[in-house]
């Protein structure tokens, strides 16, 4: 169980910082418009997956409906992100898809 929660905290932690790579990087696109649900969902999951990490670390019993909510965020992300050809947005779509399976674990 220790080590299945360490998995996921350094889950949520690549989560959160690939998102923040997105956004800054979605804000230097040509098209900043085209881009603002990207970036509004990758602000969206990188601070729900810190959150979510920490009620995980303290072992909180709402944990489980965080992990859940996460799990959807970070779908809802990497549907967008794998809308957009460039590849910060693929990375973070792959990113989001593997921290929503293993909040889902």
């Amino acid at each position: 169980m220790e080590k299945q929660n360490t998995i996921l905290l350094e889950t949520l932690a690549e989560c959160s910082a690939e998102c923040q790579r997105c956004l800054t990087a979605c804000l230097n696109e040509p098209d900043v418009n085209m881009m603002a649900e990207c970036i509004k969902l990758d602000m969206d999951c990188a601070q729900f997956c810190s959150v979510t990490a920490a009620f995980v670390a303290r072992r909180s019993d709402h944990a489980i409906h965080l992990l859940n909510e996460c799990a959807e965020i970070c779908m809802k992300c990497a549907e967008e992100c794998g809308k957009h050809e460039v590849s910060h947005c693929q990375k973070c779509a792959e990113v989001c898809r593997k921290c929503a399976d293993a909040c889902r674990k």
